[in-house]
């Protein structure tokens, strides 16, 4: 699927659309250059979900986790939003654990940077590519 956004309403909204289609266990690449707008997707992905906290990049801290509340999910019980920036290398990933976020069936896993770590990332991860275009437009492009 491809998508053109030209504001951060947009991208969220295309990030909602892709979460009302998304099922505990789910993984998603989210790749993309610095400010293309990878956090920005998974704010309106995370409040599609029924979370209402703000979503922050966890460039520093590295995950984050939270409860969704969506009636059209009862058995997701976490989302949890990864940033690899920071983790040298798939080694260092496993190392802290990363493989366990990608085999919770219980949950959604977010993970910005992916490309860090694509070579440990699960089966049927789903890919998310948002290109600058130009100063305001994105091009978001989802496959797998």
């Amino acid at each position: 699927m491809r998508f053109v956004s030209h504001s951060e309403e947009e991208t969220q909204s295309i990030a909602a659309g892709i979460a009302a289609e998304s099922s505990p266990g789910d993984v998603y690449a989210l790749k993309g250059d610095l400010g293309a707008g990878k956090t920005v997707f998974s704010s309106g992905f995370a409040r599609a979900l029924g979370i209402d906290e703000p979503i922050r990049s966890p460039t520093f801290t590295i995950v984050q986790e939270y409860v969704p509340r969506c009636d059209r999910l009862p058995d997701l019980k976490r989302l949890y939003h990864l940033d690899v920036y920071r983790v040298p290398d798939s080694d260092s990933a496993l190392a802290f654990g990363v493989d366990d976020f990608f085999d919770d069936e219980s949950a959604i896993t977010l993970i910005e940077w992916a490309e860090r770590v694509a070579d440990i990332l699960p089966r049927g991860t789903v890919t998310v590519e948002i290109r600058h275009l130009d100063e305001n437009s994105r091009g978001i492009v989802v496959s797998g």
